[in-house]
């Protein structure tokens, strides 16, 4: 196992390998639990990976993976990590499904990468409550599980001990979330810095995890985010959205921070900004047209936006992402 400088006594996080291993999703668990960190101490997350089938095991690239051990090892951590699944439509084996539904009945944590949502809501643990995967996968998801709400515009979602992560990105943000409610944000930020990730991501879809100890009321919030999103043109003040949500202003910026992790204007100028990136995609459109339509007033502001958030200019950003078919 990695992490051999100093005795471990943490949390032990075991993350399946199988034929057809997504490599990538692996990877970053094996990244941020398994590597190093004799800085962190004794404390830290043991990490050792689990071969759910016999081999030898395909991973994704021409690679052949020997794990350390095998299923048993599921009956002994305390964080079980899916990363990815060989294909949506690929069955999980019931017996995984069966220690997957034990050990989260003793307490451990289940956690899925990507497309390795399939795994966890086979178990049945999800029914009823809400996972996301990778928006290519939403639909399929909901048809192969209908009792589980998949929210494909999360980053990632919590539920009763079980977290599942959109695409393989979101994944190290999921992770890295982990390690801040285990280890604190300061223990977050190294991590983070050491694989040169922002410690929380600004995106253009709100985070919204369900913490076990503090859930975070995003209901109160969600239906006022549902409503922006659809006139981001309009003049939308902390005043007016507080008394849209019913609350003083002071309780509203509270719970808006408690819902997304940010500021109401830092998460209004994220949807402009990607409702303006999708306009400047989409079709040639006038840069005063689509500041006017996305709520910046001015080709001026939208340029100050595009500079300070992506460090480029509209016009050098549509040239990079536009279609060749969608240009005059």
């Amino acid at each position: 196992m990695p992490n051999t400088h100093i005795p471990l006594t943490g949390p032990l996080v075991v993350a399946l390998v199988y034929d057809g291993l997504c490599t990538f999703e692996f990877g970053i668990a094996s990244e941020v639990f398994g590597l190093s960190r004799p800085e962190m101490g004794p404390g830290w997350y043991r990490f050792a990976s689990a071969a759910i089938e016999s081999g030898p095991l395909r991973a994704q690239g021409g690679l052949t993976v020997m794990a350390d051990g095998g299923v048993d090892l599921i009956d002994q951590a305390d964080m079980i990590v899916v990363p990815g699944w060989r294909g949506i439509d690929e069955p999980v084996p019931e017996a995984l499904c069966d220690r997957l539904r034990f050990a989260h009945s003793r307490g451990a944590r289940l956690v899925s990468l990507c497309s390795g949502a399939v795994v966890l809501v086979e178990t049945g643990l999800l029914d009823g409550a809400v996972a996301t995967t990778h928006w290519r996968y939403a639909d399929r998801l909901r048809q192969r599980r209908p009792q589980v709400q998949v929210d494909e515009a999360s980053l990632y979602r919590s539920h009763d001990r079980i977290l599942t992560a959109a695409g393989s990105a979101a994944g190290i943000d999921l992770l890295i979330e982990i390690v801040r409610q285990d280890f604190g944000a300061a223990a977050a930020n190294s991590v983070a810095r050491r694989i040169v990730m922002p410690a929380h991501r600004n995106g253009g879809q709100a985070q919204f995890l369900e913490r076990p100890v503090a859930l975070r009321p995003g209901s109160e919030i969600a239906p006022l985010l549902d409503r922006i999103r659809t006139d981001l043109a309009g003049d939308w003040t902390i005043a007016r959205m507080a008394s849209t949500c019913r609350m003083s202003e002071r309780t509203f910026i509270r719970r808006f921070f408690e819902a997304t992790g940010l500021s109401p204007g830092d998460w209004l100028a994220t949807e402009r900004m990607e409702r303006a990136k999708h306009l400047l995609c989409e079709r040639n459109t006038a840069m005063e047209d689509i500041a006017r339509a996305v709520g910046f007033g001015s080709a001026h502001a939208l340029r100050h936006h595009f500079r300070k958030r992506l460090g480029v200019s509209p016009t050098v950003f549509r040239t990079r992402f536009m279609p060749v078919e969608s240009r005059d």
